[in-house]
């Protein structure tokens, strides 16, 4: 087929405005999948994907369709919403030459539209503005296109009225998909280059590899190396997701499709790589992606010791799917034998984690998330620091830096007020605050990772009613005066419990620190004592009092010496344990930690 019958396009929108319903609609009315066939959610794969109602993995799918006589070949790539999966959003949208712009026509236009939409623009791409759900009672599509041509600059004629569930204008959708976006470029007679914008693992088949064919074609049996890593392969099989997987003898250009070529394992492909004739190589790679960049990181120790082998097995799996996710061994005098693992935000840790204690029925004992700090030592190098327990001795400091962002929070104008007292508590500078439409206001604040990455979301939805939608995007490392708080229980340091604060809040935060973990942490039968210690400098102390056990009740009459010979015998026994017995420390006290506010 020629490229001018090929069109390549993504559905970019903010989360649960309805992208995988549209796409479940458009696999359906272009005969992808027969009503038999058809259900909710039909890209999304995973059982947590349907569960959360969200999409996870970027999916690829090509649709045949007759336009006014005329076969087109319609290649749709799902991308996921949530702004921890950022990174798989620009990846797909390399690979189109068009993007649909959803709106949910009764929230209007939300933070994360606004930062899809400028991925989309940023690539250069035609984007085609759609209102989604427009037969709602609550459906106000009039606001919503004048939020879409005030934020986006898209004028509200150009915006496309549908009900994906429904199927309400979809049919017009359709036909502006053929007629409005543009083909691919004819580079059939150049070398070969196909763009990786995406791989799994397959158990028997090995790396299955999503690529955009750029220029020249691909065939089966042909010898491809990967610019990359220099590496060669011979291609097994290459195929189109209808939406199963369907075997072709070759991908032309402008063709988005798979390829199998006996890879072993997911590190020998990096997505974004470009794969070229061996025979006939082409002189210059495909501008690829920067490399997803983790910024939460977390303990994970197996609850029952004697499951550190699973543990490590279920993580090598998942690490097999997932190249934004990473695991290195750790130890800790507290917990034992456990994994510190890096992720792109929280939804993405709680997803691992989940799938972890679902797939492989593994008991997990998680530390607080922290983020990555920067340090400029005395001698001029720059350190990279994941957890507070990497961190130098503090002489060894010349510089500590801390990730910023850029936060854009849009909310109802009432809100305002209740949102700027809780960025203010949080370290946000404000930049700028634009009216979207007489009732919703967009703000924009610079703000410390550290701050927004645990709870913000949730305390900014109480401060609004639900209404407010966030999105943020990292800006790079700042200076700033932060401080390490160290946890001693029983006067020995609990790295799991040690935190990275600002040094203005360092004492009041270790005070309701300890007071929580005085509730949290069960009495023993010998007194904890709870500090606080900057450097080695004690700043807070709280006791968690002894079980106390009356043993002098069985005594009667006779001399005072008696009982306070029990007493003395009671109280060298509890010196005793407390120099030889251990502080078992609950799960719920490691959590404690995350909480910025009582």
């Amino acid at each position: 087929m020629g490229t001018e019958h090929i069109r390549n396009f993504s559905i970019v929108a903010h989360i649960d405005h309805g992208k995988s319903t549209i796409a479940d609609r458009l696999l359906l009315m272009t005969g992808s999948v027969t009503e038999r066939e058809f259900h909710q959610q039909l890209l999304d794969s995973m059982d947590l994907e349907r569960e959360r109602g969200i999409t996870i993995k970027a999916s690829a799918v090509t649709m045949d369709y007759v336009h006014e006589g005329q076969k087109y070949m319609i290649n749709f790539i799902d991308t996921p919403g949530h702004v921890d999966f950022h990174y798989e959003v620009s990846r797909a949208l390399a690979a189109c030459e068009g993007a649909l712009l959803v709106v949910d026509s009764s929230q209007g236009v939300e933070a994360q539209t606004v930062a899809n939409a400028y991925l989309a623009v940023e690539a250069g791409l035609e984007i085609i503005p759609v209102l989604n759900k427009v037969d709602l009672p609550a459906a106000q599509p009039e606001v919503a296109a004048e939020e879409v041509e005030t934020i986006l600059g898209f004028s509200h004629d150009e915006c496309y009225m549908v009900s994906a569930k429904s199927g309400l204008g979809m049919k017009e959708l359709l036909t502006a998909i053929v007629e409005k976006l543009p083909a691919p470029l004819d580079r059939s007679n150049e070398a070969l280059r196909a763009l990786i914008f995406d791989s799994h693992f397959d158990g028997y088949r090995g790396v299955i590899c999503y690529v955009r064919v750029v220029s020249g074609e691909l065939k089966t049996g042909q010898k491809i190396m990967l610019m990359g890593s220099n590496r060669n392969y011979n291609v097994t099989e290459l195929g189109k997701f209808k939406p199963q997987m369907v075997a072709v003898d070759s991908l032309g250009t402008g063709e988005v499709g798979y390829l199998i070529a006996n890879i072993k394992s997911l590190a020998d492909v990096t997505v974004g790589d470009t794969i070229t004739d061996d025979a006939n190589p082409a002189d210059t790679p495909l501008p690829g992606y920067n490399p997803p960049m983790q910024m939460v990181f977390s303990d994970f120790y197996p609850a029952d010791t004697g499951d550190y082998p699973k543990m490590k097995a279920a993580f090598e799996k998942l690490a097999l799917n997932d190249s934004s996710f990473s695991f290195t061994p750790q130890n800790s005098p507290a917990l034992g034998f456990g994994f510190r693992c890096g992720f792109l935000g929280l939804l993405h840790m709680e997803i691992i984690q989940e799938r972890l204690e679902r797939e492989n029925d593994i008991g997990v004992v998680q530390t607080a998330p922290t983020v990555s700090y920067e340090i400029l030592t005395t001698s001029g190098e720059v350190m990279r620091i994941d957890s507070p327990s990497q961190m130098p001795d503090p002489s060894l400091v010349a510089e500590f830096r801390e990730p910023i962002v850029r936060l854009e929070i849009i909310m109802p104008k009432e809100s305002i007020g209740a949102v700027m007292q809780l960025t203010e508590q949080r370290r946000c500078k404000l930049n700028k605050t634009e009216y979207i439409s007489p009732i919703r206001v967009m703000m924009e604040f610079r703000a410390p990772l550290a701050e927004i990455v645990y709870d913000f979301y949730d305390v900014l939805k109480g401060a609004t009613h639900g209404y407010a939608t966030m999105d943020y995007e990292l800006l790079g490392f700042e200076k700033s005066n932060l401080v390490k708080i160290d946890i001693l229980v029983n006067k020995v340091a609990v790295d799991a419990l040690s935190i990275i604060v600002h040094r203005s809040n360092a004492e009041a935060r270790g005070r309701r620190l300890l007071i929580r973990l005085r509730r949290a942490i069960n009495r023993h039968q010998f007194e904890i004592p709870l500090q606080v210690a900057i450097g080695g400098k004690i700043i807070a102390r709280e006791t968690i009092k002894a079980f106390r056990k009356d043993v002098t009740s069985k005594l009667y009459g006779g001399d005072i010496t008696r009982k306070m010979k029990v007493l003395k015998k009671q109280k060298e026994g509890k010196k005793r344990m407390k120099s030889v017995g251990s502080v078992q420390i609950p799960q719920e006290a490691f959590m404690t930690v995350l909480k910025n506010e009582d």
